[in-house]
């Protein structure tokens, strides 16, 4: 019951977040001419290079970038010119790091680092190999698999099979149902939604903006035939629709914080 609660605490700070982000509104033109020409290029600059390193400090931990954070924690009277000093730092992070500043929520302003490059193999950003983002990718996997959404008596149900119990703590990963329902919650890679009309209260997981984003699916397919010492496409539908989400995403611009 305790659970059910913070988790209904935890979406409820979620929406309010979003709500603060909607009451934001774009500063007009002239409000962008006048707030540049107060500033002198060092005093940009150097926005700009804080705006870099509370990313790279978020990213750290995959956490998403919201618009009203930015404003709020490093562009204060700067908020005029938010979009010279955005797209100053994406300039950044593509010229020096690699990396491409990403838009996942163009309704509440959500941001994410991904690799700008498609990832290669042994990419720690988001290497299956890591304990953690194994136990990410069985979840999205299963997910996948199973249509895009299941409840999560099958996800629980699953890790018990692989010796992974969210009801005790574990090893590696320590407090499972809290790392599963809340940290990739929060990084957006899983979607931990109420199902309606549920009593007792149930809970069913999908794919998070960042997973969408970030993850393909033929990776995860991969990742299966890994897992299962399995050729991928044995799973003829799923690998159709794999490598066709990929010549797709070849074949379209890359995505861009621009307005």
């Amino acid at each position: 019951m305790t659970h059910r609660k913070s988790s209904a605490k935890r979406s409820a700070s979620v929406m309010e977040e979003d709500d603060d982000d909607s009451r934001l509104t774009q500063p007009s033109t002239s409000q962008v001419q006048k707030g540049t020409e107060k500033l002198t290029k060092a005093q940009i600059d150097e926005k700009t290079t804080e705006l870099v390193q509370y990313f790279l400090v978020k990213d750290q931990k995959k956490l998403p970038v919201r618009r009203a954070e930015i404003v709020k924690n490093v562009l204060k009277e700067y908020k005029n010119v938010f979009q010279e000093i955005m797209n100053g730092a994406q300039q950044r992070f593509e010229q020096v790091f690699g990396l491409k500043v990403v838009e996942i929520d163009a309704k509440n302003h959500v941001y994410i680092l991904i690799n700008k490059l498609e990832p290669v193999e042994g990419d720690q950003r988001i290497n299956s190999s890591n304990p953690k983002t194994g136990l990410l990718f069985v979840i999205l996997s299963l997910v996948y698999m199973k249509g895009g959404v299941i409840p999560e008596g099958l996800v629980w149900n699953t890790l018990k099979k692989m010796q992974v119990d969210p009801g005790e703590k574990h090893q590696e990963f320590g407090d499972v149902k809290k790392l599963v329902t809340d940290e990739f919650v929060r990084q957006r890679y899983l979607e931990y939604t109420k199902i309606p009309h549920t009593e007792p209260v149930k809970y069913e997981f999908s794919w998070g903006q960042r997973a969408e984003v970030e993850i393909s699916k033929l990776k995860i397919l991969k990742f299966l035939g890994e897992l299962h010492n399995q050729d991928p496409q044995r799973w003829s539908q799923q690998y159709k629709e794999a490598t066709g989400q990929a010549s797709a995403s070849m074949s379209q611009p890359s995505t861009s914080t621009q307005r």
